[in-house]
């Protein structure tokens, strides 16, 4: 008896804090962390454009691969949009921790060794929602 209320309150403590995706972020933290860990590659805002990786804007809720100016998308990540695969938050997530290990043949993935720190991500993740057109 006493596993099973140790395993049930291990479950509620897990389900209280949720994943890393699951936690709410702050949007001002992530605005700089986009800022020093993203911006070099990535815009966001009314005059966003396409560098190294295409414009972020309303990357919440949009099917991967579909920024029409920018023509480096690789196999991979033009497979996902094909299949329709929509970056949720818990997508992003994924995608920005370890980018190598959802798809290794992305210019992100070659460059960019992700961002291993959950809160770090979350609040990157609030800060993107913020950033709709």
């Amino acid at each position: 008896m006493r596993k099973v209320l140790c395993i049930a309150a291990g479950a509620a403590v897990l389900l209280a804090c949720g994943g890393p995706a699951a936690a709410a972020g702050d949007a001002a933290k992530g605005k700089e962390l986009f800022t020093t860990k993203c911006g070099i590659c990535h815009q966001v805002g009314p005059d966003a454009k396409t560098l190294i990786g295409p414009e972020l804007n309303g990357i919440v809720g949009r099917k991967a691969a579909i920024v029409a100016d920018f023509p480096s998308y690789s196999a991979g990540m033009k497979k996902l949009g094909a299949d329709g695969y929509v970056w949720t938050e818990e997508h992003i997530d994924s995608w920005i921790a370890d980018p190598k290990a959802m798809i290794p043949d992305s210019m992100m993935s070659l460059a960019f060794q992700g961002i291993p720190d959950a809160a770090e991500r979350a609040d990157i993740i609030a800060y993107l929602k913020t950033v709709n057109p």
